[in-house]
């Protein structure tokens, strides 16, 4: 990211994907062969605790509004949205849209078969289950450790680390990039040379990353705690603005700005109080989508030209392909 910025992540992010679902998926098929197959792992888990083959155990309603609202956050994903500046073109969109979610849905489903068919196999053999006792994200570690040659399981490890650098090379580049052409150049350096901002961004991506790990270095801190949270503020802050720029003509700068500031504060303040026990990006999203109807509307509309920038991108986007090609003149 410091040396090759946005090519190089969408480059390496190629890798890592690779390598993410090579270890979700091969990971519970050998806890599965362990145990006696599934048969076998399905009777582990319910001698465990028969409530774990119920999907719903302990969760009411709000829970399980709460679980699907984490849908909501993918709108405000700086780091998923910068991904979108990969593609050649909005026709190219319909093959990655099912090139990405085959490899979604294959590796959500084997990261879910680790935890489930995990409790399985540490039933079993509990004397190797110290690992995950204390810190059950370990799950993944320790099976991936016991079971596979320390070659594979070598690899298979790397997995982790490439899915913290997928999102956290993104996420570098997005705020390198924000602080550079946002702050620097209009308010500090506004004759900047092109050469010295890239330097001022690679300068901000090892600012960035050394706040990182100072926080990541907090013992108490837990992956999912910390990701539920910053998924839920960037979801509620940026979410709605992606969606009603793309959607409602009439948004203004001032109604976009009020939905960035109520989204993030609803979701500080909800995440504090923990108001009947919803995900606090639900209420963080609605009262967002508010905020920037009411200060879109009580401002001044859109100027002519911005409508009909908008009118055009609509019309292109639902240009097909082929028609949007140039014609080709043979003399």
């Amino acid at each position: 990211t410091f040396f090759g910025g946005f090519l190089a992540v969408s480059w390496t992010d190629t890798v890592q994907a690779t390598l993410m679902i090579f270890a979700l998926i091969l990971t519970p098929v050998f806890v599965i062969i362990a145990v006696g197959g599934v048969d076998s792992a399905m009777i582990e888990v319910a001698a465990k605790s028969a409530t774990n083959l119920d999907m719903f155990k302990n969760l009411d309603v709000i829970a399980i509004i709460s679980l699907m609202a984490w849908g909501l956050g993918y709108f405000g994903q700086p780091h998923i949205l910068a991904r979108f500046m990969a593609a050649d073109s909005h026709h190219s969109m319909a093959n990655a849209r099912r090139i990405s979610m085959t490899w979604m849905v294959f590796c959500l489903a084997g990261a879910v078969a680790i935890g489930f068919f995990g409790l399985a196999y540490f039933a079993r053999f509990p004397e190797v289950a110290a690992g995950v006792t204390g810190n059950p994200e370990r799950v993944f570690i320790e099976l991936s450790k016991i079971l596979f040659n320390p070659w594979i399981a070598g690899v298979l490890l790397s997995a982790i680390l490439a899915a913290v650098m997928s999102t956290l090379s993104c996420q570098l580049l997005v705020c390198s990039s924000a602080i550079t052409e946002d702050l620097y150049k209009p308010f500090l350096r506004k004759n900047a040379s092109q050469r010295e901002l890239v330097w001022v961004g690679r300068l901000m991506v090892l600012l960035i990353a050394v706040i990182a790990i100072a926080v990541a270095m907090n013992p108490e801190n837990r992956v999912l705690g910390l990701v539920s949270y910053a998924w839920a503020g960037f979801g509620a802050a940026f979410g709605p603005v992606v969606l009603l720029s793309v959607l409602w003509p009439r948004m203004t700068r001032n109604g976009a700005l009020a939905g960035m500031l109520v989204g993030a504060i609803t979701v500080i303040v909800w995440k504090q109080f923990g108001w009947l026990g919803l995900y606090e990006i639900i209420p963080g999203f609605l009262f967002a989508l508010l905020a920037i109807v009411v200060g879109s509307l009580l401002g001044e509309a859109p100027s002519k030209a911005m409508l009909e920038r908008f009118r055009d991108a609509e019309e292109e986007y639902h240009t097909p392909a082929e028609s949007a090609r140039e014609p080709v003149v043979v003399n």
